[in-house]
């Protein structure tokens, strides 16, 4: 149905002081912060696992050398979708408008709607971290306490539910020094910045930022502030659902992946017979992971 004068009757008479509820501020853009930003110029794009070659093995005087072999692992497939919002209004109501309210909708509603779509979207990764059938390549949850390796075994990326905590985020910066690959060697992951939710901003600060341990009357140092141990800092993030969940970015490669395949367009035209002007704003983009090493959390208590 379009907007006609019906839909803004006070816009078509002066006395109005102010149109208020469609502007706001905005928060800056946070997706960024979760995901590694890529341009995509396929339909979907893929990311190949390999597992890599294992330890050497010992030869005896006059022995082979032994010989292992690498193989392909898991695929993960990002396919972009096409997110869009659009609105027409009637051309008597664009005529009569007195205080241009249909023209800030058209510049700022729709830019603010596919802004939070977008949020919303990247969000949803964290959001579903651990929820069944929300799945990556390796065919289980973002977080997850037995994630498969090609070669065999599996590693985790998750600890017990628990509070916001200094403990708990030692505990996650130690499983995360302890990584390995898929062929169970170590690798060098440090963590590189704290993902929370508002309801997190105050306590993330007192753990992360006192000099001293917080909560305790011992004259301890504070040592995750000490070691520098989250150089990327904290990011809040306004579109988590979870007011206890927490996370954590690493420097693993090909982790979390940004794909724009087409940035948000906006566009107008007239229908011949109605003259109505529509409006509408598309993008394409795909959210997801490759590497789950790039991510370790706790969904909080």
């Amino acid at each position: 149905m379009p907007i006609t004068s019906g839909s803004f009757a006070k816009a078509l008479w002066p006395g109005v002081n102010a149109w208020y509820g469609a502007e706001y501020d905005e928060h800056k853009v946070e997706y960024t912060d979760l995901f590694d930003t890529e341009t995509s110029r396929r339909a979907f794009e893929e990311d190949m696992q390999q597992s890599g070659l294992g330890l050497g093995a010992v030869i005896p005087e006059g022995g082979a050398v032994s010989y292992d072999v690498a193989q392909q692992g898991f695929l993960t497939r990002y396919q972009h979708i096409t997110y869009g919002l659009g609105f027409n209004i009637t051309r008597n109501m664009v005529e009569d408008d007195q205080y241009d309210v249909i023209g800030k909708m058209r510049a700022q509603g729709l830019a603010f709607s596919m802004r939070q779509t977008k949020e919303i979207v990247g969000a949803n990764i964290y959001n579903r971290a651990v929820t069944a059938g929300y799945v990556g390549g390796d065919g289980v949850t973002l977080l997850n306490a037995s994630h498969p390796n090609t070669a065999g075994g599996t590693w985790s990326n998750i600890t017990t539910a628990a509070t916001l905590s200094e403990g708990q985020l030692e505990d996650l910066t130690i499983d995360i020094m302890q990584a390995t690959n898929d062929r169970g060697l170590n690798i060098s992951l440090i963590a590189d910045c704290l993902i929370i939710p508002p309801d997190l901003v105050y306590e993330a600060d007192r753990i992360l930022n006192s000099p001293l341990r917080v909560g305790t009357a011992d004259n301890d140092l504070n040592a995750l502030k000490n070691m520098g141990k989250f150089p990327g800092g904290v990011k809040v993030n306004h579109y988590l659902t979870s007011s206890t969940a927490y996370f954590i970015r690493t420097n693993a490669r090909n982790g979390m992946k940004y794909y724009e395949r087409r940035a948000d367009d906006f566009s107008m035209d007239n229908d011949f017979d109605t003259d109505n002007a529509k409006y509408k704003a598309t993008g394409r983009y795909s959210f997801g992971w490759t590497d789950p090493r790039a991510l370790y959390g706790n969904m909080g208590a």
